[in-house]
């Protein structure tokens, strides 16, 4: 591919920071997912749980419920189905679905068996930077130097995965932007992209709507709501996309596909400029 692939978000959630519930109903979610595929997803990230600062979990039948109808239509419609799941369970079921990538935002820290499932299965592995689960999570934004200290702790991570029989190859590597983390932390983590890409492993990178691009330029007071915030997603992408990550994980494909031509035509995307 000559530019990064791009994951469409589909949040069969009631309470998402991004869509407060749009897409919480199966049928309005792959509605939802085909609409992203229509506008240039390359894959659909189809997930259960809400994962924003404070959220409580759904209990395991509910996950499955939500989400596993999801996974088998947009799979049957010919989408490359993500599942963004941190429990074991839900991802062997969407796996059998129909699903390809398992995308855990604890990097398998949170179920010990979701190691097994991924080796076991193939799949691609999204293995994020995670300190901890929603409810708590802000409370463990303490870095020494964030790029080292989140560099070191998914080095760690990708060592406990290859020890439980998942390949390197398999293993792609998020920064975890805004989980357990400050702006401050976020936005040195999008400069040292080279860094994390430099472990070795594919790299997805997600910006999309998250607090801090809501405060760029802003104060507290006057923050940027979730929707007002596709401009700075797009820019972000864009910028991730030059510093060469393999993905790019976004709700509006539409503005950050704009994004990305642009870049392209400009020469700071493979298959632009003279």
């Amino acid at each position: 591919m000559s530019g990064p692939v791009l994951v469409g978000v589909v949040n069969v959630t009631p309470d998402s920071f991004s869509d407060g519930g749009a897409w919480f109903d199966a049928d309005a979610a792959v509605e939802h997912g085909r609409e992203l595929m229509a506008a240039g997803a390359d894959v659909v990230d189809v997930g259960g749980e809400s994962t924003r600062p404070g959220a409580l979990r759904p209990d395991l039948d509910e996950e499955l419920r939500r989400t596993i109808p999801v996974v088998a239509a947009l799979a049957t419609s010919g989408a490359m189905v993500s599942i963004d799941t941190m429990r074991a369970e839900v991802a062997q079921a969407a796996i059998a679905a129909g699903a390809r990538i398992v995308n855990d935002v604890s990097g398998a820290l949170a179920d010990p068996g979701m190691a097994s499932v991924v080796a076991d299965a193939g799949v691609d592995f999204v293995a994020m930077h995670w300190r901890g689960h929603s409810a708590t999570m802000q409370a463990r934004a303490h870095y020494d130097d964030v790029m080292a200290d989140v560099c070191r702790e998914l080095t760690t991570r990708i060592d406990a995965l290859t020890s439980q029989g998942v390949r390197p190859e398999q293993i792609i590597l998020d920064p975890g932007l805004g989980f357990a983390k400050l702006p401050e932390h976020n936005w040195a983590l999008l400069r040292g992209l080279p860094e994390i890409m430099a472990l070795g492993h594919r790299v997805l990178v997600g910006t999309s709507r998250k607090r801090f691009l809501g405060l760029v330029g802003r104060s507290e007071e006057t923050i940027r709501g979730a929707d007002e915030r596709e401009v700075a997603t797009a820019v972000t992408s864009a910028y991730a996309a030059e510093a060469g990550v393999w993905g790019i994980r976004v709700h509006d494909i539409t503005a950050t596909r704009d994004a990305l031509d642009v870049a392209t035509a400009w020469g700071k995307l493979p298959g632009g400029g003279e």
